[in-house]
């Protein structure tokens, strides 16, 4: 049997990046209380799985993670479960997973090490809670703790916590409360930081960036934000902003991504559906025609701007008639990334009790079909990029071959580009695109005689024409 400290932490975390962000956040309070992270579980004292309850299929992803390390548990280790799940469904989770010693909800990552204490200074072996449901600790920043995660030259920065749209299938504000907009100067304090540690690519997440400032009484909060960002972080070549919300993607912000260099021209913008009857049920923005007045202005803005979205299949009562307007409104809008969801029911929330449940079986058919249909319109728009030499992001090589990233493919969820020969990491290569697939490219270096070149801090503000 391995010999264990009392200082050491395994952490695993689950779901979106914004869970991610907290996991770090965690990592960053224990190691400041003298812990160390380790990659085996084996050598923890405390086992940590920050939980992701957002649909069933992750439930069950956390449950089995947490049932694996409950079972390999030694005498003396703590086993925690942190998160959504845990906020979302507290002491139903003891009984899923016999040995969990305590349970902490997402609103609550910054008391990690007081409540480890706590576990350890128990008198008997019942598991405990700390799950208060006060809506605006989320949003409560520690000293020293950046609110993000980094992954390799990359940052997710997290500007705000919770969500006060009302979207039937949702259980985000019942998990998360509502809208937390964290002070800009502490944003703006933190992308310095991850500037001068030599960050290639900002990536601005919460549950809902277009929202940001709304509770702090900020008009135009995300675009003042962005312009603030750029301004005091000028050497971080690409800004890319996730998570907007239909119906708030305002003139102001599209003028703001338009005119700052930094701001990639790539917007993702869940929309979820494109029938009005469909997004009314979901109590989401059901006016179709701003998507099409929006998108308009922000391709005549930015003509070559990649534009993401997500899409809801089989969510209840949609009919015929009602997918084939989905398809439809993905035929005209052209996206260039999408992905297709089928729907999970959650019964708590308001969709849970909506009559017209479609089959499972018609789900999977109609994502099938609009992924295929979405797929001919992905290649057609990969294949227009053939000739022109974009900046690449390199992450990763081996083998004589690297990979990497151009501005309109966000990390882990869009496409990257295959070239040969093994460039430098982490940094902005111009690359000559010579192939095309459904997701992905091929090129090879730009520059002298094919070789590749490191391009300085002008060009790598220079979006790709």
């Amino acid at each position: 049997m391995k010999k264990r400290t009392k200082k050491q932490f395994y952490l695993l975390s689950l779901g979106c990046s914004k869970n991610t962000v907290d996991s770090e956040s965690m990592a960053a309070l224990l190691h400041q209380d003298g812990y160390a992270g380790v990659a085996d579980a084996e050598d923890a004292s405390v086992l940590i799985v920050n939980t992701c309850g957002f649909i069933e299929s992750a439930r069950q992803e956390s449950i089995g993670a947490l049932r694996e390390l409950a079972e390999q548990k030694g005498k003396n280790q703590l086993l925690v479960a942190a998160g959504c799940m845990a906020q979302r469904y507290g002491d139903e989770i003891v009984e899923w997973v016999p040995g969990i010693d305590g349970v902490i909800g997402t609103r609550r990552w910054m008391d990690i090490v007081p409540f480890i204490r706590k576990l350890r200074q128990r008198k008997h072996p019942q598991p405990m809670y700390h799950l208060p449901d006060e809506a605006t600790t989320v949003g409560r920043d520690e000293p020293g703790v950046l609110r993000t995660s980094v992954q390799g030259v990359s940052a997710y920065l997290k500007v705000a916590d919770g969500c006060r749209r009302p979207c039937a299938f949702c259980a985000i504000p019942e998990i998360k409360g509502g809208l937390v907009s964290r002070p800009p100067e502490l944003i703006i304090a933190e992308a310095m930081r991850l500037q001068a540690a030599g960050i290639q690519e900002l990536i601005i997440i919460a549950q809902d960036t277009t929202d940001y400032g709304h509770d702090l009484g900020m008009k135009n909060g995300l675009s003042t934000l962005l312009k603030d960002i750029s301004k005091a972080a000028p050497d971080i070549p690409w800004i890319r902003l996730m998570y907007a919300y239909p119906g708030f993607v305002t003139d102001e912000l599209i003028e703001t991504m338009a005119t700052t260099p930094q701001i990639v021209n790539y917007l993702d913008i869940p929309l979820q559906h494109g029938h009005r009857e469909t997004l009314k049920r979901m109590r989401r923005p059901a006016n179709t025609e701003w998507v099409y007045r929006t998108l308009e202005k922000l391709r005549t803005a930015m003509p070559d701007i990649a534009i993401r979205t997500t899409f809801i299949v089989g969510y209840p009562g949609e009919t015929d008639e009602e997918f084939a307007a989905l398809k439809d409104f993905v035929t005209d809008l052209r996206f260039d990334r999408v992905g297709a969801f089928t729907y999970s029911y959650e019964a708590s929330t308001p969709s849970g009790s909506l009559p017209g449940l479609v089959p499972e079986a018609v789900k999977i058919a109609r994502q099938g079909e609009l992924m295929e249909l979405q797929q001919h319109i992905s290649l057609a728009k990969n294949q227009l990029l053939v000739g022109k030499t974009l900046p690449v992001l390199i992450e990763g090589h081996g083998d004589n071959i690297s990979v990497g990233r151009t501005y309109r493919d966000a990390p882990e969820i869009d496409g990257l580009v295959v070239i040969p020969g093994e460039l430098p990491l982490g940094e902005m290569v111009p690359i000559k695109i010579d192939g095309a697939t459904t997701y992905d490219l091929t090129g090879s270096p730009a520059g002298n005689n094919g070789q590749s070149i490191i391009l300085g801090s002008d060009f790598l503000a220079i979006k790709a024409s």
